[in-house]
């Protein structure tokens, strides 16, 4: 296989590998994660902290 043939064996495939990329990349920062989940419930209850030194108003 010499070079050139190998070059347009790759430009054919091209859009192919960068759009597995791109849904590898989706799905594995979709992917259900204890840690995150845990993460975004701590995170989602940040409004409701009762803070023991409040924000001093103006």
């Amino acid at each position: 296989m010499s070079l050139t043939e190998l070059s347009e064996l790759a430009r054919a495939w091209w859009g192919a590998w960068l759009m597995l990329f791109f849904i590898g990349i989706v799905v594995w920062a979709l992917w259900p994660s204890e840690r995150r989940t845990r993460d975004m419930r701590r995170n989602a209850l940040i409004p409701f902290r009762d803070d023991d030194d409040p924000a001093e108003t103006r």
